[in-house]
């Protein structure tokens, strides 16, 4: 019998369990240890062989393993360097079941704006001191991928030309939206992994989005949708007195609700805040910017063309609010710039 936790009984391994983090904030592994003491179901389900940001472990311990070795790997952020292709490549090998975990893995999030910009002018945003106030960079100091010192060399990731979700770079089996997963998301999929385990029940279908509904945010929404037309689009902080009642996007409010995915049981909306689109696109959305478009354009009250665009233009950051977090995955994938780069 072993006593380092490899174990469940003296007889039989643990299937082992993985996680690891890509281009993203790092919310997502927060979010799973916010499950609780649904966290003491995955030790006693499974081993934890990598997962850099809660325990010291090396790629060239993941990469000894054997193919398959690994159960389930929950794979949070976007693709943005040559090191997280990699090690997408390399857990997809190693995994039985590559999760994409997050909003970031799923369709590039907030991350993902990067793409409408090149990588050049990326690199001036955060590195000239002319082109940002909170830069301090005298000597115009860039990044390089690769640099000798007296001990070696030294190397950095190579920052891509535009960021790629997970499944644009290997294939998934699963899919968990939000921006973080909610506790209850991740709770849902570590019961039906353990299920299926124990013979208890069956995985979903391969490319299932699991821990979220089918339907959209405004099918949750308890609030009274009047098909009222409106003549202004307004930010939030601009609206004296919010009606609790009533559609946001009725009242000018610009609210994402038509076209996201429903398992959040509308939690900004019931609080009189919009939703922004962080469960991703609900399942019959080709492209979120356009399905989001028609919706705004089902509300406008004007058939002029110049009212129109009059009213549109009151809209803040277009592109920022069709593409805030899947504008990798969508049909623009990214900008002129970043394409060109």
């Amino acid at each position: 019998m072993t006593t380092n936790g490899s174990h469940t009984n003296g007889l039989q391994p643990k299937p082992k369990f993985a996680m690891y983090w890509a281009a993203s904030c790092g919310g997502c592994e927060i979010a799973v240890l916010n499950i609780g003491e649904k966290i003491l179901d995955v030790d006693a389900n499974f081993e934890v062989v990598f997962w850099p940001v809660a325990m010291d472990a090396k790629y060239a311990d993941v990469e000894a393993m054997e193919d398959g070795a690994i159960l389930l790997t929950l794979f949070n952020g976007g693709i943005r360097t040559d090191e997280n292709e990699h090690m997408a490549q390399l857990l997809r090998r190693k995994s039985k079941i590559l999760v994409a975990f997050g909003s970031c893995a799923n369709e590039g999030c907030v991350p993902g704006l990067a793409n409408f910009s090149s990588r050049q002018e990326i690199f001036d945003t955060v590195y000239d001191s002319a082109a940002s106030a909170s830069t301090e960079n005298p000597y115009n100091v860039r990044p390089v991928p690769s640099f000798t010192v007296r001990e070696g060399e030294l190397s950095l990731p190579l920052f891509a030309p535009h960021l790629k979700t997970l499944d644009q770079v290997v294939p998934v089996d699963y899919y968990i939206p939000g921006c973080p997963p909610e506790s209850h998301q991740i709770a849902a999929v570590i019961d039906v992994v353990i299920a299926a385990l124990h013979g208890q029940g069956e995985l979903p279908p391969p490319g299932s989005v699991i821990g979220a509904g089918n339907s959209t945010v405004c099918d949750e929404c308890g609030r009274t949708r009047n098909v009222k037309m409106i003549k202004q689009f307004y930010r939030i902080q601009e609206v004296a007195q919010i009606d609790p009642d009533l559609c946001l996007l009725e009242q000018g409010i610009l609210c994402n609700g038509p076209a996201t995915r429903s398992g959040c049981m509308s939690r900004c909306p019931s609080v009189n805040a919009p939703c922004i689109g962080c469960y991703g696109p609900a399942p019959d959305v080709i492209d979120y910017g356009a399905r989001l478009i028609t919706s705004i354009a089902s509300v406008i009250d004007s058939k002029d063309p110049d009212e129109i665009e009059h009213i549109l233009d009151g809209i803040p950051d277009p592109a920022g609010m069709f593409y805030r977090f899947n504008l990798a995955h969508s049909l623009l994938h990214a900008g002129k710039p970043a394409w060109k780069s």
